[in-house]
């Protein structure tokens, strides 16, 4: 089955517009708020082992150890490095202007933050990511629909399960092309027209991490990519698993207006006036 989810009937009405963009942010704050957990375990993590390796050198005095510890000290310092790279890269993509956007590091970065609750269900993911150009999109905005994608997709999936994120060129409609593929339970066709409806959802409710079944998230994500001026697409197949795709426009540099060639004025020569002379006579 598949549905084309930029069929939505667009309202002017900036009260409509206002509240949509409130929703977003709501819906943002939302998703960083389900990572802080996750990513605060796995900071913790990362210091447990940094410091249970520096006692270990500590305690021992011959080489091998200690430059065994050394060794997985910086593996862990380089870790949480990583971490924190992805969560001030999310803070800082706080821009609500349009601009050329590398989608690749948006996927990299929310990976990251994602990685512990995917080994936690025993998720694996695979990332088949190509060379693409800029896409024409909020930053912010769009790794919060990758977000609610990625966690759907995880929900979605039984453990031992696989989800596959794609990145391409569409080089006939110009997008970059953006997918999240599962092998989960899929989404019977009497509810795949519905799924975008706001309130609506295929979820009894929050699982037992806490997220999802409020069905604001896949409206909120349609609103965001129609207002890119892209489309989102689904196709699933019960019992197989899921794949949406998001459409973006490739970012254009806008043509620059020559200016307008310098023409110097005329210039007038001054009239010449004719004057009589008298002859002289002798």
């Amino acid at each position: 089955m598949r549905k084309n989810g930029n069929n939505g009937s667009s309202n002017s009405d900036p009260r409509i517009a206002i509240l949509q963009q409130q929703l977003a942010q709501a819906q943002r704050l939302t998703a960083v708020g389900e990572l802080a957990s996750t990513v605060t375990h796995e900071f913790n993590n990362v210091l447990m082992t940094i410091i249970n390796y520096a006692k270990m050198g500590l305690r021992h005095k011959d080489e091998a150890t200690r430059d065994k510890a050394f060794e997985k000290i910086l593996a862990a310092g380089e870790r949480a490095a990583t971490i924190t790279n992805a969560v001030l890269g999310m803070a800082r993509n706080r821009s609500d202007s349009f601009e050329p956007t590398d989608l690749a590091g948006i996927i990299q970065e929310t990976m990251v933050l994602l990685e512990r609750e995917m080994r936690k269900y025993r998720i694996s993911v695979e990332m088949q990511i190509r060379q693409v150009p800029p896409a024409n999109a909020v930053g912010n905005q769009i790794q919060q629909v990758l977000l609610n994608l990625v966690i759907n997709a995880r929900q979605a999936t039984p453990e031992g399960g696989r989800v596959l994120i794609g990145l391409t060129h569409d080089t006939v409609s110009d997008t970059v092309d953006l997918s999240v593929r599962d092998t989960g339970s899929g989404i019977p066709a009497e509810k795949l027209p519905r799924i975008f409806d706001p309130f609506f959802s295929t979820k009894a409710g929050p699982d037992s991490s806490g997220k999802g079944g409020t069905g604001l998230g896949l409206s909120t994500c349609r609103n965001i990519v129609e207002q890119h001026r892209g489309r989102i697409r689904v196709e699933s197949t019960v019992g197989v698993g899921t794949c949406f795709t998001i459409k973006l426009p490739v970012y254009r540099k806008p043509a620059s207006v020559p200016a307008p060639p310098i023409t110097a004025p005329p210039i007038t020569a001054p009239a010449l006036t004719a004057t009589a002379i008298p002859h002289s006579m002798s």
